[in-house]
């Protein structure tokens, strides 16, 4: 509750939070708001200027800029959540196990994570993509492979923070089970720092994305994806330059939305910001008594 109303009160972070919001609902709406198929070729209509018909234009095979925009927000922003939610559960479940229970279970989860962070996340995501092939799917499986070694430990240094505060050793001593333990007391503790990894990690993810497609190792053509759509605007980017500004300002916003929420609810949690959020109610306080 802290979070939100301190949250609310900051404008910019509002209007990114609406951003998102709007966003990812124009995505749900896309076969009701589009005005064309996205992958219907028209080669009459090709290069054609904003209308009615074509609101962002047309690309070089006739298609419509914007109904492909909003089509892509499905794959390049949905498949990125469903990406950074599920390594944020895998790296939960294993960090939480990993910090709670220590001993060998700890060295185990430890040691298989120390192999997987010594290789690089770009290079790995490559390695799997290669391995697995081009696709959307392989994308999304590897970035999971890569990243949950890096919540994993991340989750686990926020347990060991918590787990030997009071309140965790009167519900050990009182008999609580180790589900129990972690399921309310644990877990609701990590949240916000959880979140705030997850929420900048998205804009990552959706880079990921947008780069492997505009490299033709990502979503492969006609599928709309906003980097798929930079990577054919940019075979015609010194006759028609206009073609990459609907795709690359979308990736831009989306990925500042994500990073500026998630910098905005660190600042939240960081216990400096909390004293100084104090001392301003405080002294808030104090000049209303003063003018009473």
């Amino acid at each position: 509750m802290h979070i939100w109303r301190t949250f609310k009160s900051d404008t910019l972070a509002l209007a990114c939070l609406f951003v998102l919001a709007s966003i990812i609902l124009l995505g749900a709406a896309a076969p009701i708001i589009a005005p064309n198929d996205p992958v219907d070729t028209n080669l009459k209509a090709k290069f054609a200027p904003m209308s009615l018909q074509y609101p962002f234009g047309a690309d070089h095979l006739g298609r419509c800029v914007f109904s492909r925009l909003l089509f892509g927000i499905r794959t390049t922003v949905w498949f990125s959540l469903i990406a950074t939610m599920t390594t944020v559960a895998i790296g939960t479940l294993l960090g939480v196990i990993s910090g709670y229970f220590k001993g060998w279970v700890d060295e185990t989860i430890m040691r298989l994570c120390d192999v997987m962070l010594s290789f690089p996340s770009e290079v790995m995501i490559l390695a799997v993509v290669g391995m697995l092939g081009p696709g959307l799917e392989n994308i999304v499986i590897a970035n999971i492979i890569a990243k949950w070694p890096w919540y994993t430990r991340m989750i686990r240094s926020i347990i060991l923070q918590n787990i030997d505060k009071n309140f965790i050793r009167f519900s050990k001593v009182s008999g609580s089970s180790h589900f129990h333990i972690m399921k309310n007391h644990l877990l609701p503790g990590a949240f916000g720092e959880i979140f705030v990894l997850g929420s900048l990690d998205t804009g990552v993810v959706i880079l990921n994305i947008s780069a492997l497609s505009f490299l033709g190792l990502g979503v492969q053509a006609p599928t709309p994806e906003w980097g798929m759509m930079l990577n054919e605007a940019k075979n015609i980017m010194t006759t028609h330059p206009t073609q990459m500004l609907a795709p690359g300002i979308a990736v831009l916003v989306v990925v500042a939305a994500f990073n500026f929420i998630g910098d905005k609810v660190r600042d939240i949690l960081d216990p400096k910001h909390m004293a100084k959020e104090g001392k301003k109610n405080e002294s808030i306080e104090s000049g209303e008594l003063v003018c009473r």
